[in-house]
């Protein structure tokens, strides 16, 4: 695959993936819950808020980037993964495999953070995601991939009283 080729691959997958996005955004409220969990032993990712209850979907992560010095880490490089979290970024690498592309399957690069969501759109379009989420974990960004997302309301408290998220 050339250069321009790659290039156009990722800016198609960005659009993609600005698109769905904007419909989670619209549909269900990404980025409007108080408190996002990925549940590595299960894979999955949660959202939860008290007065929106949880929204939760199948997870896989793309990689790990870093904001202090610009680094990048493929999922499937990260000994700290489930190996069951890998799929995607395991796509991806095979993907770079079969096409020449070093940024692909070397486990770790220096990027920018747009470069970060570029690699992440590939995989969603590779894999067939529904999404991604950039899950901010102190000075690294871990970015997400994820599948259908089944939406709960929450608890019923006492009249008055705020629920709990613990609860739901």
């Amino acid at each position: 695959m050339s250069e321009a080729e790659f290039n156009a691959l990722l800016e198609a997958s960005m659009i993609e993936l600005r698109l769905k996005t904007e419909a989670h955004m619209g549909g269900w409220g990404l980025g409007q819950y108080d408190r996002w969990d990925l549940k590595q032993d299960v894979g999955d990712l949660v959202f939860s808020d008290p007065k929106r209850g949880l929204a939760v979907a199948p997870a896989q992560i793309i990689g790990t980037w870093l904001s202090e010095y610009g680094g990048w880490l493929w999922g499937w490089a990260n000994p700290s993964i489930n190996d069951f979290l890998k799929r995607d970024a395991l796509r991806v690498r095979e993907f770079g495999e079969a096409n020449g592309l070093a940024c692909l399957v070397q486990p770790e690069w220096m990027c920018s953070e747009e470069e970060a969501w570029q690699l992440t759109a590939l995989a969603v379009r590779l894999c067939e995601a529904n999404g991604a989420y950039r899950g901010p974990a102190g000075p690294a960004a871990v970015f997400i991939s994820f599948g259908a997302v089944q939406l709960s309301k929450p608890k019923q408290t006492e009249p008055g009283a705020e629920p709990d998220v613990a609860d739901m």
